[in-house]
């Protein structure tokens, strides 16, 4: 059996394995290794939690043992496609650099750039970054990458489907066409086998793995809910995730929750804190300084339940998970793959249940052509959904922002225009309100509209409608309008009108 003394690691980096409690290395960290010492490129693919962080960190240490970096020039680079990924990868390098002098920085974001300036102005041997981090640095003048000797691109296929494939193809053409590239990912999508023809020297290519598969350790089981009403949908999941977890009991020491949306996640979190559950979200909204408390909080036992998006599917190192949840099936399927693979880590033994409803069947179809086999159906349990909130409470409902009127209601206001405010009652209904006094009504005096008076009667307003038919015109407000004009000039009508201009010869005539 190949011990980690047989790789030809420096002696230095020999004892911080051993510290660590290493002695082992795993198949992708034999086959990687030597050839990354002989300065060759290497394509490894293979399944999260295969060690592939220690693959490309323990040969990077051995050949940056002599040298000294320069400001502002890397001498080595590692790329990643998450906060925490990054963050995971630096602890690494802490570890097993421990009786070495190497520097290091870690350029992520949601951290000031201040800070990471004064790293990069004295100089690092490791460069530790984000791509969009990474090349907000470049495009300030804070960062030259020509200097830089050993490339390594870790989660690539996450890479694609977050976008950053064109980020990548920006970098590698800013650094040295001599360096030596270091390519991980889990799955071969063609995209990124265009950017391994294109990027890479004769790479050894290392499959440790059938490409996208779930380790034998772990049990999985699909819990397939029909929601008793569509608006129901997402509450009823919630409660079957409770009652599985309940049901699983002491066995689930710990465990983490995927969602789909990060809105769901805080949805998610907020429900099991309400009934009971130690839990917590992460998601890519959350402040960084909050996302890694929490991540810590959960390696270390004081947090049970994690729900997360899927920045923390990939390359998080946290080997005792005993159990995964999927409250969303992923539409991706090699999605799939990473998240379950979070439990039944190193041989260890773990759980995976994937909650479906009817509209995941395709999503479902695509994960099990995948890993080659159908995901056992379990039984669904018996649950109750919350009193307080029978539907989807991802929409605002009636009520929560104020109850609507029924029809033919009205709110009172609160000040009348022709009096003094209204009173109200004490329960918000509209008190009784009291005559006004009759000697109001009786102080108009009676020739203030004459006219009025005088004012012939108007026809009923259906006779007007009927009128309207009879003329063919229909009776609307326009009409309405013309019958109460006033014609004529009525008894002010001047008087050189009533004069005749006819002559009393055009008068014979006629």
């Amino acid at each position: 059996m190949t011990k980690f003394s047989d790789l030809a690691l420096d002696p230095r980096v020999l004892q911080a394995v051993a510290d660590a409690g290493y002695e082992t290395p795993t198949p992708i960290q034999t086959q990687a290794i030597p050839p990354a010492l002989e300065g060759k490129d290497v394509l490894g693919i293979a399944q999260t939690g295969t060690g592939k962080t220690a693959s490309f960190t323990l040969p990077m240490i051995t050949m940056l043992a002599n040298g000294r970096a320069r400001a502002r020039m890397p001498r080595s680079l590692v790329l990643c496609p998450t906060r925490e990924l990054a963050a995971q990868v630096a602890e690494n390098f802490d570890v097993y650099t421990k009786h070495l002098k190497l520097t290091k920085a870690l350029l992520i974001g949601g951290v000031s750039f201040g800070e990471q300036d004064r790293l990069i102005d004295r100089g690092v041997d490791v460069l530790i970054a984000t791509p969009g981090r990474l090349l907000d640095h470049f495009e300030r003048g804070k960062l030259l990458l020509t200097g830089v000797q050993i490339m390594v691109v870790d989660e690539a296929d996450r890479m694609l489907d977050m976008g950053f494939i064109p980020d990548i193809e920006r970098i590698f053409s800013l650094t040295p066409f001599t360096r030596q590239t270091l390519f991980y990912s889990a799955t071969m999508a063609p995209e990124i086998e265009r950017i391994t023809n294109a990027f890479l020297h004769s790479p050894v290519k290392i499959e440790i793995a059938r490409q996208a598969t779930a380790s034998e350790t772990i049990e999985q089981q699909r819990i397939a809910i029909t929601p008793t009403r569509k608006d129901r949908g997402f509450s009823e999941k919630r409660a079957v995730l409770r009652e599985l977890i309940r049901k699983e009991g002491a066995a689930c020491t710990n465990a983490i929750i995927f969602c789909n949306r990060k809105m769901d996640v805080d949805v998610v979190a907020k429900s099991l804190k309400t009934h009971g559950f130690n839990a917590a979200a992460i998601h890519g909204d959350l402040d960084q300084s909050m996302r890694m408390k929490t991540l810590e909080g959960f390696r270390d036992g004081a947090i049970q339940l994690l729900v997360a998006s899927d920045v923390a599917a990939r390359g998080l190192d946290i080997p005792s998970v005993s159990h995964v949840f999927n409250f969303d099936v992923p539409t991706h399927p090699e999605d799939y793959v990473h998240r379950i693979g979070r439990t039944g880590r190193a041989g260890r033994e773990g759980k995976a249940f994937t909650l479906t409803v009817p509209a995941d069947e395709k999503y479902l179809s695509a994960i099990e052509g995948l890993i080659k086999k159908a995901i056992p159906l379990g039984e669904v349990p018996a649950f109750e959904a919350s009193p307080e909130r029978k539907g989807d409470d991802r929409r605002p409902r009636r009520g929560e922002r104020g109850e609507r009127p029924e029809r033919g209601e009205r709110p009172e206001r609160s000040r009348r225009r022709d009096g003094p405010p209204r009173p109200v009652a004490e329960h918000g209904e509209v008190a009784a309100m009291e005559p006004l006094p009759v000697a109001v009504v009786e102080e108009r005096a009676p020739e203030e509209a004459p006219a009025a008076a005088a004012r012939p009667p108007r026809p009923d307003r259906d006779d007007r409608r009927r009128e309207g038919r009879r003329d063919g015109r229909p009776g609307d407000k326009r009409r309405e309008r013309d019958d109460e004009r006033v014609v004529g000039m009525g008894d002010h009508m001047p008087d050189f009108l009533r004069r005749s201009f006819v002559t009393a010869a055009q008068q014979d005539e006629h």
